[in-house]
Formats: C-alpha cells, structure tokens, sequence
C-alpha cells in the first residue's frame, strides 16, 4: 500500500512536467510558413497583410504564415529565384502575375487543378474574373491565383478641369481628346510650367512596358507578346505608333520631357504639378486619402478600342518544400482569396480590384461604391483587358523593352531603330523556348 502511494505522489508531481513536454511538443508541430510579399506598390499592403496573417493563424492555431516583406515586384523575383537556387525555397509568395513563364522554365510551381479536389474547391478556382486568369493560366492549367491586382486608369484633378473650361464630369475618352486636354490643362508662368496636362510614368525602375501596352492594347485589342511567352511583337507598326503618340505628349510640353518616375507620378499629382495622370488602381486608396483638391476616375481613354493590361500579383505555390507545408500553403491561399467578405474588404482598404465578383455583391462594397463610385472604374474596365507583358526569361526580355523606351522618351534613338534592336535582343533570347 505504502508503495502505491509513493508511485502516486511521484505521478502527481511529475505531472507538469509532462504536461509541459506534451505542450511543447504540440507547439512544435505548427507548420511555419515563409510567404514573400512585395510591398514597395500601391496601397501600402504590409500592415493589412500582416493584420490577416495574424487573423488566418487565430482561426488555424496549426498553421503560422510569416510575411517576408521583400521590396517591389522586381525585388521579390529576384529573392524567391535566389532562394530557390540555394535550395530555401518558400513555400509561397505573392509574386508578379508575369513571373509565370519564368518560374515554369525553372519548374518551380505546381498547378492548382492538382489540389483541387472537391466541388468546393473547384467552384474556388473558376470562381475568379476571366480578365485576371490571362496572366494566371497556360496549357490549361492555373499557375496562380489572383490577389493584389488591378488595371491603369486615367485620374484626373476636377478642379483644374473647371478652371480651365473642361467639363469635371467628362474626362478625356480618345487619344485625340487626351492631347487636347492635356494642353488646355498645362500652365505656364513666366516661361515654366507650372502644372503639366499629363503625365505618364515611363522610368526603367517603374513599369515603363506597362504604360506602352496601354497605347498598344487600345488598337483593337493588339498586345506586346503572343500567349505562350515565346513571342514579342516590339516593332510591330502598331508599338510605334503607341510610343509615337506618347512621346508626342512630351514633345508639345504637355508631359514632363525625358522619363517620368512610377513612384513620384501620384505625388506630382497629388501636389497638383500633373492634372492628369496614368496609374495602377492599387493607388486609388490613397489619392482618395490624400487630394486636398476634387479629382475623377475614368477608364483610359482609346483609339480603335478601350483597352489596358491587367496588372499586379498572384499567389503561388512552390515545390520542393515538405508536403505539410505545401498544404498548409495552399490552405491559406484558399482562405484569403474565397471569402467574399474579405476581397471586399482588401479592394476596399486598397484600390486594388476585388478578384472574384460576389466581392461586389457584399453589403460593405455596396456601400462603398454609392459613396465612392470610381472604386468600381478598374473592375468595369476588365471587359476591356488583355494580359499583362509576359514571356519567358521575364527579367531579361522586360528589360530590354524598358531600355528601349527610355532611349526614345529621352529623345536618344528614333522609335523604329530603338525597337527594331530591341526585337532583335528579345528575339535572340526568346528562340530557345519556341516549339518546346
């Protein structure tokens, strides 16, 4: 008896000691996943990003995502494919839609049809606007899955409208109208301008290809490259005459001559030094934020037809990380891009366009909408859209265009000879990747 006793009391008192390795143990088996985020973009996403990992972890105590904020869209290429190589690879990121040639060259990704396994799921992944799946989809698979993205629209500065004579409630909806704008708007004192009618970023560290397909997509729907990523079209008569007409902005004085910088764009206008200007939806937020003065939204305006690339990131999952992560990956991608509510909710906090159209059938963007109707300009436009600028070897092929620009905007090389050498490059890259 006495013996029984003492094994009890030698039980009871090592008892929290099991129950704190039990704890332990427990605690070790949450799945920890890096997910790279770029944050150097519209919409200063981080605190929200952060703010839903922190919800997501609360509702699956299993699983903890760590956003790894990794700088522009560029950037975080450039850290995932060097992770990549040194054999850390993430198990997700949130990465530029037209990564998707490039990382299926390095078969870094998996399809999202594999995981789809229920009706659920699959009703998940059709569930998103065609117009964002361009950039998501080839051979008949889903590579990403869309989450930050958006189309360029025209916002314009209403009070400049009306003190020049323009009516606030009509921007311009033609090329030939825009330059007639432009130079109605453009304000001159003492021989400097003071205010440019127009401006459209064109700087290599921006989005300078970007811009160009804006002028190229308004010709009846023509793009850069073809849909498998093997072709670009940088001399086409059509890009000339996109880049003509651009730069043509600058040469009457109606656009700042030389390039214009991505991330200064919105402050020139926000300080009123642009009445007009081309932009990612994902800054709506915060010009809305931030205009001391009454400003528009309005899709761009066309020439043949309306027309903008779609733009931004898209979820994807990686190989080549334990099984366990991959799904728990996967499990957090579902749950930030299904719920209505909250693609609501992120479109809201953003500019960036709500992906999935039950978004804009929830009673808080209903609401938003009838109080802020330009939040719906990107969305409407999507009829519109064609698939961002995307080939194979992205970094390389997208920076040869990007210096092609800058050498016509800065007046260095007229516009065939600059884009007749940059087909040549692009070309020469491009060759091995065709009839694969």
């Amino acid at each position: 008896m006495r013996k029984l006793v003492v094994f009890l009391l030698v039980c009871l008192a090592v008892s929290p000691l099991l129950q704190g390795e039990f704890t332990l143990a427990a605690a070790d088996k949450v799945i920890s996943l890096d997910m790279y985020f770029p944050v150097a973009v519209g919409g200063g996403p981080d605190k929200l990003i952060s703010a839903l990992c922190e919800q997501f972890s609360k509702e699956h105590p299993g699983i903890k995502v760590n956003p790894v904020y990794s700088g522009s869209y560029a950037d975080t290429r450039t850290k995932v494919q060097a992770a990549i190589k040194a054999h850390n690879t993430p198990a997700i990121a949130l990465m530029f839609s037209i990564d998707l040639f490039s990382l299926l060259s390095m078969n870094a990704i998996y399809d999202f049809e594999s995981f789809c396994t229920t009706p659920e799921d699959k009703a998940w992944l059709n569930g998103f606007y065609p117009g964002f799946m361009k950039n998501a989809q080839t051979g008949g698979k889903t590579y990403g899955i869309p989450w930050q993205r958006s189309t360029i629209i025209l916002y314009y500065n209403k009070d400049a409208f009306r003190e020049v004579g323009l009516d606030p409630n009509k921007p311009p909806a033609t090329w030939q109208e825009l330059e007639e704008y432009a130079k109605r708007l453009t304000k001159i004192e003492g021989g400097i301008t003071k205010r440019y009618g127009i401006e459209i970023p064109s700087d290599k560290a921006g989005y300078a290809y970007w811009m160009l397909q804006t002028f190229c997509n308004q010709q009846n729907g023509f793009n850069l490259m073809n849909q498998d990523g093997t072709e670009v079209y940088f001399n086409d008569p059509r890009t000339i005459k996109g880049i003509t007409f651009w730069k043509s902005l600058s040469d009457k004085g109606y656009q700042p001559k030389g390039t214009s910088a991505w991330a200064t764009t919105p402050t020139d206008f926000l300080e009123q030094r642009a009445a007009m200007i081309y932009h990612t939806t994902g800054n709506l937020t915060n010009i809305r934020k931030n205009a001391k003065f009454d400003f528009g939204a309005a899709m761009l305006p066309a020439l043949d037809s309306r027309g903008s690339p779609t733009g931004g990131g898209n979820f994807y999952l990686f190989k080549g990380v334990p099984k366990e992560q991959t799904e728990a990956a996967f499990t957090f991608i579902k749950w930030m891009t299904a719920d209505p509510e909250r693609v609501a909710q992120w479109s809201i906090d953003t500019g960036y366009v709500a992906t999935r159209p039950e978004a804009y059938e929830t009673q808080r963007m209903k609401e938003y909408v009838a109080k802020f109707p330009y939040a719906i300009v990107a969305r409407d436009q999507l009829k519109y859209a064609q698939a961002e600028f995307s080939v194979y070897d992205q970094g390389r092929v997208q920076k040869i265009l990007d210096d092609a620009i800058e050498l016509i905007m800065t007046g260095q090389k007229d516009a065939k000879t600059a884009l007749d050498e940059a087909q040549a490059q692009a070309d020469e890259i491009l060759k091995q990747y065709r009839n694969k």
